[in-house]
C-alpha cells in the first residue's frame, strides 16, 4: 500500500492468537501482524492455544485447519467458549467450500486459503478490528440509551469542581488506579465514564459494577466469573466483568461495601493483573483499567477492619473528590435549564425556562441527593408542569420554604413518608453506614430506596 493510500490508524492494536503447526508460518503472520502495531501470540497445537486463551482474553485469532494429528474446526467452540467475542479466522492449504461453510457454522469470521499474501492478512485484520470497533460503539450507545440522565457537561464556576474535572483530564492519560469520592449522586459516574472517553482506551469497553447491589456470593461471579456447574444455578460459563473489559476501563462503585473475602483477590488483580475464575483453577490475565469510587470514609473503615489497608492504598493512588451540589451553589440553575432541555426533548415538551420564585427555591435548598436529585426533579416538573415555564408550584414540596413538612398521619402516601424519611436522614449524617444504622436498614437495602427516589 502507497503512501498516497495510507492505512487507517488502529489504537489500541489488538490482541491476536496465532495457532498454525508450521513454524514459517507463525513467523511470518508475526511479522506481518506486529509490524501492523499489534501483540501476537503464537502456539503450535490445540494444548498450547486453549493454554493462552484460558490465561489472556485475545481480539482475533489465526487458526490453521491443519494442526498435526489434531483438527484446527474442533478448537473453534473452544475458544469461543473461552472469549465470546473473539473473532476467528480460519487459513488452510485445503481449501474446499465444505470445510468454509463448517467453520464458519461453528463461529468462524472469516477464511483465508494458503498460500496468503501479506496484503491479505492486513486487510482481514483491518475488517477485524472495524467490526470489533462498531460493536462496542453499538455497546455503549445500548448502554447510554438505558441509561435515566444526561451526560453532565464539566463546565462549573466552583474552584473545586474545576480542581476535580482538571485531575481527570490529566489523569485519564495515565495508566494509575483512580478513586473518585463524593456524596451519592455528585457525578461520580460521569465522571468515571468522562475518564475513559479521555483516555487511550476510549475505543474499548467501559463497564461498572456497584458493590452493593449483588450479594457477597454473587458479586464475586460477576466480577471474576465462574465456569459451568460451579455452583448451583451455574447453568453456563461467565466470563465476568473483568474479561468483558479487556483493553478496557472497568469502575467499581460503592467500593467501601465489597466483601471483606473478595478483598484479597480484588488487590491481587489490581497488583498482578491476575485472577481465577469461580470454580477453575487457571489464573487468567486481562488489561483492565481500575477505577474506584464511593461516598464513605474508607480511612474509618480500614480503621475499622471493614476494608483493607493494603487495597486502600493500591486504590488511592490518584483521589479525586467530587464536590456536592449545595457547594456549587453558581451551577445549580446552569445544571437545571441543561436538564430541562434534555428531559423536555425526551417527553416531546418545549419549555421557555425557569420562573424566579422556582430558580430562588432551587437556589436554597440543599440537594442532599445531588445532581441525581436535581435530575429527577427536573424530569418530574417536565412531565407534570402543564405550562412552558416551570413555576414554585412544579417542584416537589420539600424544595418550597414552609412546604417540606410531612407529618405522621398526612393524607399522604407511605411512599411519600417514607422518600422524607430518608431524605432527611441523609442530609443529617456523614455516611451512609450511619444513615443505614438510623433507619434500622442494611446498607444494600438504602441503596435500593436511594435509586428508587433518587437521592
Amino acid at each position: 500500500m502507497g503512501p498516497e493510500n495510507p492505512p487507517p490508524v488502529m489504537n489500541p492494536p489488538l490482541h491476536i492468537l496465532v495457532v498454525d503447526d508450521e513454524l514459517n508460518i507463525r513467523k511470518t503472520l508475526m511479522v506481518c501482524l506486529e509490524t501492523e502495531g499489534h501483540v501476537v501470540t503464537a502456539v503450535s497445537n490445540v494444548k498450547d492455544a486453549l493454554a493462552e486463551a484460558s490465561r489472556e482474553s485475545f481480539d482475533l485469532a489465526f487458526l490453521d485447519l491443519r494442526l498435526g494429528t489434531d483438527d484446527g474446526l474442533e478448537l473453534i467452540p473452544a475458544l469461543l467458549a473461552a472469549t465470546p467475542w473473539l473473532k476467528i479466522i480460519v487459513i488452510t492449504a485445503y481449501a474446499s467450500i465444505d470445510t468454509a461453510v463448517e467453520a464458519m457454522r461453528r463461529g468462524a469470521s472469516d477464511y483465508i486459503p494458503k498460500p496468503f499474501t501479506p496484503a491479505q492478512i492486513t486487510l482481514a485484520v483491518r475488517k477485524v478490528f472495524e467490526v470489533r470497533t462498531l460493536e462496542q460503539k453499538v455497546a455503549a450507545l445500548q448502554e447510554d440509551l438505558g441509561r435515566e440522565h444526561p451526560e453532565i457537561v464539566f463546565s462549573s464556576t466552583s474552584p473545586a469542581m474545576q480542581r476535580a474535572v482538571n485531575l481527570a483530564r490529566q489523569a485519564a492519560a495515565a495508566e494509575a488506579t483512580i478513586l473518585l469520592r463524593g456524596e451519592s449522586g455528585t457525578g461520580k459516574t460521569v465522571l468515571a465514564r468522562a475518564i475513559h472517553s479521555w483516555s487511550s482506551r476510549a475505543a474499548k469497553p467501559f463497564s461498572q459494577i456497584s458493590c452493593p447491589s449483588f450479594p457477597p456470593e454473587l458479586l464475586e461471579s460477576e466480577l471474576f466469573g465462574h465456569v459451568k456447574g460451579s455452583f448451583t444455578g451455574a447453568v453456563r460459563d461467565n466470563p465476568g466483568r473483568i474479561a468483558a473489559s479487556e483493553g478496557g476501563t472497568l469502575l467499581l462503585d460503592e467500593i467501601s461495601d465489597l466483601p471483606l473475602p473478595l478483598q484479597p483477590k480484588l488487590l491481587r488483580f489490581v497488583q498482578e493483573k491476575e485472577y481465577e475464575r469461580i470454580g477453575d483453577s487457571l489464573t487468567r490475565k486481562a488489561d483492565v483499567r481500575l477505577i474506584a469510587a464511593t461516598n464513605a470514609n474508607l480511612e474509618d473503615a480500614v480503621k475499622e477492619g471493614r476494608f483493607r489497608e493494603d487495597l486502600y492504598y493500591r486504590l488511592n493512588v490518584i483521589p479525586i473528590e467530587v464536590p456536592p451540589l449545595r457547594e456549587r451553589g453558581g451551577d445549580i440553575v446552569v445544571l437545571a435549564e441543561r436538564l430541562l432541555a434534555f428531559h423536555g426533548r425526551n417527553n416531546h415538551r418545549t419549555f421557555l425556562g425557569f420562573r424566579a420564585e422556582a430558580i430562588s427555591a432551587m437556589a436554597a435548598y440543599r440537594w442532599p441527593g445531588n445532581v441525581r436529585e436535581l435530575s429527577n426533579t427536573i424530569e418530574r416538573a417536565a412531565i407534570l408542569c402543564p405550562g412552558a415555564w416551570i413555576g414554585a408550584e412544579c417542584l416537589p414540596a420539600s424544595l418550597i420554604p414552609g412546604g417540606a413538612s410531612v407529618k405522621i398521619g398526612d393524607p399522604v402516601s407511605l411512599e411519600t413518608v417514607e422518600e422524607h424519611h430518608i431524605r432527611r436522614v441523609l442530609a443529617s449524617v456523614k455516611s451512609l453506614q450511619e444513615a443505614a444504622d438510623i433507619l434500622g436498614i442494611d446498607q444494600a437495602t438504602l441503596w435500593r430506596r436511594r435509586k428508587k427516589y433518587g437521592l
